[in-house]
């Protein structure tokens, strides 16, 4: 029985540690790619897991319908998605970094991984055969605050498009405005309470196109 319990004892500070060994190399990857490109990648290291959670709690999956994640960088929010039920085949990751693409790529199969730049939703859309109108959700990591009024409310409205009416398009923000102010009254926003244990403290911003 000792060495049962001796031997539970040894893999669980094993397993710690490759934890601990994962998460650093996340920040150390999500830091370097900042130093390369701060304007596209905007924080310095990946969403923490309490808004990560936070985020994915907006979808109601079901399957057969797309799903898609802007800027997933090393995953936080991919594992999140696909823990509130949302299927690998229905989530796709849009990601400009190629590094992290290989990432996503070995961390998660059976997830499409789609390289490119999102403020492009039209064209990445159509050239992987997205319809409008079909997608049942879209959570984003962009750093929207880094990009001119205009862009954010041109991917706002390709997003929407995209979307099925009412379909939450979700998005966290580090500011206290929203990070994209609609200009149609046709669009609602929805902001959730501080998440305190994220660093920095974020809010969750969620628009919706009104039914008719």
């Amino acid at each position: 029985m000792k060495q049962l319990r001796q031997s539970g004892l040894k893999k669980w500070k094993s397993d710690r540690m490759a934890m601990v060994r994962d998460k650093a190399a996340d920040e150390l990857r999500f830091f370097r790619t900042w130093l390369e490109s701060p304007l596209k990648t905007g924080a310095v290291s990946p969403s923490g897991p309490e808004l990560a959670h936070a985020m994915a709690q907006y979808l109601h999956p079901h399957s057969g319908a797309p799903v898609l994640e802007l800027g997933p960088g090393t995953g936080v929010v991919t594992e999140a998605i696909l823990k509130r039920g949302v299927q690998p085949r229905d989530l796709h990751l849009i990601e400009y970094s190629s590094e992290f693409c290989r990432l996503l790529q070995a961390r998660f199969p059976g997830v499409q991984i789609v390289e490119g730049d999102a403020y492009g939703l039209r064209v990445t859309l159509a050239r992987n055969g997205i319809e409008p109108g079909t997608v049942q959700g879209i959570v984003s990591s962009l750093p929207l605050l880094t990009r001119p009024e205009r862009e954010r409310i041109a991917l706002l409205d390709a997003a929407l498009a995209h979307m099925a009416p009412g379909a939450p398009f979700i998005q966290f923000s580090y500011g206290l405005a929203p990070p994209i102010k609609p200009v149609d009254p046709s669009i609602s926003v929805t902001i959730s309470p501080w998440i305190w244990r994220n660093l920095p403290p974020a809010r969750v911003f969620v628009y919706r196109r009104l039914l008719a």
